[in-house]
């Protein structure tokens, strides 16, 4: 229930650092109704990014949310005490993009200080990292993905509609100056039409720098609504081309890992597949997401949301927020439906759901 006669954190009794505690021990790990323990979260602070990827958002023409109905800092470190103490132990900062969210490393540096919290990461298109990277390691993120989709300038400009492939590098070479953001994942959205160009390039960049190159297979979440399964440059057929160039030899896949990854046989790095058409990874999945606005997703392509705004914001205490969570939690889908008949892709984009 909303609304509660309990005065909720932070000041008031549920607060104090004595009953965290005792809620802390009381709360027991989040389920779903298959049986699969959920510790991951994706929380995206902002819809809005400087980027216009073909993939994820329309050239012109985006709607973002008033400053508003975004939740605050407060309201996401609240939410995030009480997920951590239902088990969530990673959590990913996404967008969006999330460092053009004022004064993000303040937020980071919020949740690095919850208790039990054991993996704080960011996802980013690094046009800001050479301006943040050094705030973002001091305020305790640990790891990073770092989106970059083509190695050539026009490409990406084709791909990002944005001509600033040499301040991403740039900031991905600032953020690898620091031993403690290592190993840093460098993500390429794989389409068929453009991808296959760059599958040997990016591999001599992963094989050249201390970066793991990740291909992420294209997934229906792109603005215009116009993805086929045509569009989808798989996982198998990138790993076969850089194998029949630099050898590969696969690694073991831990529990809930959305990329398959290899080494390259002679030791000269890492490279990874995310394949979420070509080879669901649902039987095992433990993520849920949070939008900017407060809305929790259980798949990224769910076609319902629970208003966790709404209960933060009505009053309620931490128990029942915990209820809310349990409830939608259980209700999480056993799999994507994405190639089965009747399929319907979400309403929302890529940037507004949070990578």
């Amino acid at each position: 229930m909303v609304g509660s006669a309990y005065p909720s954190a932070p000041g008031g009794f549920a607060g104090r650092p004595c009953y965290r505690r005792v809620i802390a021990a009381a709360r027991t790990q989040l389920l779903d109704g298959h049986g699969r323990a959920i510790s991951d979260l994706r929380l995206s602070v902002t819809d809005r990014c400087g980027f216009r990827c073909r993939y994820c958002m329309p050239a012109e023409g985006m709607r973002w949310l008033d400053r508003a109905d975004l939740l605050t800092f407060e309201e996401i470190e609240r939410l995030m005490r009480v997920l951590v103490q239902m088990g969530i132990r990673d959590v990913r900062l996404t967008g969006g993009e999330p460092l053009v969210r004022r004064q993000l490393p303040r937020l980071a540096a919020m949740l690095a200080a919850i208790p039990g919290l054991h993996e704080l990461a960011l996802t980013t298109n690094g046009y800001q990292l050479e301006r943040d990277a050094h705030a973002l390691i001091h305020a305790g993120v640990t790891r990073f993905n770092v989106s970059v989709d083509s190695l050539q300038r026009e490409r990406f400009s084709e791909m990002t509609r944005r001509d600033v492939l040499d301040k991403v590098l740039r900031g991905l070479a600032t953020l690898a100056s620091f031993p403690q953001a290592h190993p840093i994942k460098v993500n390429a959205v794989a389409m068929r039409g453009f991808t296959e160009t760059e599958v040997i390039p990016f591999a001599r960049f992963a094989r050249e720098h201390p970066y793991e190159v990740r291909f992420i297979e294209f997934m229906p979440l792109d603005a215009d609504h116009a993805w086929t399964p045509d569009d989808v440059l798989s996982g198998e057929e990138i790993r076969a081309a850089i194998h029949a160039v630099y050898p590969l030899e696969p690694e073991p896949r831990t529990p809930s890992a959305t990329a398959r990854t290899f080494r390259f046989a002679d030791g000269r790095g890492r490279i990874g597949f995310i394949n979420p058409v070509s080879e669901p990874f649902c039987a095992d999945c433990n993520r849920i997401r949070v939008t900017a606005d407060g809305q929790l997703r259980t798949c990224l392509f769910s076609l319902r949301e629970t208003d966790l705004r709404a209960v933060l914001r009505g009053g309620a205490d931490d128990d029942e927020l915990e209820a809310v969570v349990r409830g939608a939690v259980w209700r999480k889908e056993l799999k994507h439906h994405i190639g089965d008949p009747g399929f319907v892709q979400p309403d929302r984009t890529m940037s507004a759901i949070g990578g």
